[in-house]
């Protein structure tokens, strides 16, 4: 049976081996921090680690058994890729709680006593592993599928979701197991995101300049020369004056930035110059386009 996801076989094999490693990161990270802590987690995660905690059962089985009924609305309610690809996480992630369970020994002996740093660290993995699985267009199941089938069917928006359910499995979890646990859960879940949004929009910071000056012409061959960077002009307009006034726009990395400021005042110290922060640039000198 052939499988039409809009895709190369190609693409999909990339996509299916980071997604194994991602998912696998995830799960060493629960594993060998998490689970010691008695730390819970957002989503699926967390309601498969409370059971864990009370009931004793491995979460990778309680994973795998809660996504089944995920599986099929997100079958027949949203798409094929998006289905498959999600799949085929969820499995990774819990078969990657099952082969390194054994982790759960090696640092609990002194977990009670070091709660923040295996907060801290099960979050850089857990987001590490995350933000690999996004931004190779997979999913490890759970909230992930309700909050899209919610933002297709609803128009919420998928963060509003999470946050919710994932509020309720904190609060469940500070009930039960104490408000510290709540707590350095909060700070795992933080550095998680955080760690994942670097993951997906990149670690190299990126910075837009507008520069407003007399001297564009020397500004410009001194930016493109030095940094090798290309710069726009701008056609602009004084608000008060009605002056005609050219605007440079150029991206630099956060790295080159001491050096632009530095070229800049040293060709024109009385140019006007404004700096942000940019999310993503995608395209020539900076990151490809995500397909």
């Amino acid at each position: 049976m052939k499988l039409d996801l809009g895709i190369s076989k190609s693409e999909l094999i990339k996509f299916c081996i980071m997604i194994v490693l991602g998912s696998f990161i995830c799960a060493v990270g629960i594993n060998l921090f998490i689970i010691p802590s008695n730390l819970l987690s957002g989503g699926l995660s967390g309601i498969a680690l409370i059971l864990q905690y009370i009931a004793k059962i491995p979460m990778g089985y309680t994973i795998l058994i809660l996504n089944i009924p995920l599986f099929i609305l997100s079958s027949r309610k949203i798409n094929k890729k998006f289905t498959v690809l999600t799949a085929f996480g969820t499995l990774s992630l819990s078969l990657g709680l099952i082969i390194s369970q054994p982790l759960n020994t090696v640092l609990s002996p002194v977990a009670e006593s070091n709660l923040l740093l295996y907060s801290i660290y099960g979050g850089v993995l857990n987001g590490l592993g995350l933000g690999i699985v996004f931004t190779n267009h997979g999913s490890t199941g759970g909230l992930d599928i309700v909050g899209v089938y919610m933002k297709k069917k609803f128009g919420i928006n998928l963060g509003s979701v999470s946050f919710g359910i994932n509020l309720i499995i904190v609060s469940v979890g500070s009930l039960l197991f104490g408000f510290n646990i709540g707590l350095y859960t909060l700070i795992s879940m933080y550095t998680t995101a955080f760690i994942m949004e670097k993951v997906i929009k990149g670690f190299n910071s990126q910075k837009m300049i507008f520069i407003i000056t007399q001297k564009q012409k020397e500004v410009t061959k001194a930016i493109m020369e030095e940094l090798g960077r290309g710069v726009t002009v701008l056609y602009g307009e004084g608000a008060y004056t009605h002056d005609k006034r050219n605007v440079l726009y150029c991206i630099v990395s956060l790295g080159q930035l001491p050096k632009t400021k530095h070229i800049i005042k040293s060709v024109d110290s009385s140019a006007f110059v404004s700096i942000i922060d940019t999310a993503e640039v995608q395209g020539k000198g900076f990151s490809n386009p995500l397909s």
